[in-house]
């Protein structure tokens, strides 16, 4: 018997997949809205950071990630990479290895879908083409229910993944709360 799932409820069973295949300690999902990526779906943080907590496209790994369109995968001590971004209290910050894939549809990035270990981890050719498969499946599963494949502005994809249960396009979506942007002085979860 098939479920009835809304936007945010896939991605979020799309993040524990990704976690028990991975066997990662951490996955989140931002999408891209602007110059910006919005954290939409993790495995662990209060439901009020979702789609509040922000990061600029100039920042950290995952900010790397999804100007060049490129998977990184980072096997031990991400945290000492020359574009790693340091935030106050995150918990990640700390975590050795870093593997992330871009989220692509119609030839363009998203977002960026990130998982992270708090040991030293040797990503396998098999763990990167899983991520950057997810990827583009998310990315293209996004635009289809969001747009029913029309392209549509980045805020447009992030409320459609955040309408919660029975969410998408015709779900009263619930937008980033304006004037919360998390940056360097602030946590960021997941990003590196």
């Amino acid at each position: 018997m098939a479920k009835d799932m809304g936007v945010h409820e896939v991605v979020e069973g799309i993040v524990r997949l990704v976690m028990q295949y991975l066997h990662c300690d951490s996955c989140f999902l931002y999408i891209k809205d602007g110059d910006e990526l919005a954290l939409c779906a993790t495995h662990d943080r209060p439901v009020s950071e979702i789609g509040t907590i922000r990061l600029r496209l100039d920042e950290g790994l995952t900010g790397w990630v999804a100007r060049e369109r490129r998977l990184l995968a980072l096997p031990r001590e991400a945290f000492k990479d020359p574009r790693f971004k340091t935030f106050t209290n995150l918990p990640e910050d700390a975590f050795e290895a870093f593997l992330s894939a871009p989220v692509i549809s119609l030839n363009q990035v998203i977002g960026v879908l990130n998982v992270q270990y708090r040991q030293i981890h040797d990503h396998s050719g098999d763990d990167m083409e899983f991520l950057t498969t997810v990827g583009e499946l998310i990315g293209t599963y996004l635009r289809m229910t969001a747009s029913r494949g029309a392209p549509i502005p980045g805020s447009a994809l992030v409320a459609a993944v955040l309408g919660g249960p029975g969410g998408g396009s015709d779900s009263a979506a619930k937008p980033s709360a304006p004037g919360i942007t998390a940056h360097a002085s602030t946590a960021v979860p997941g990003v590196a």
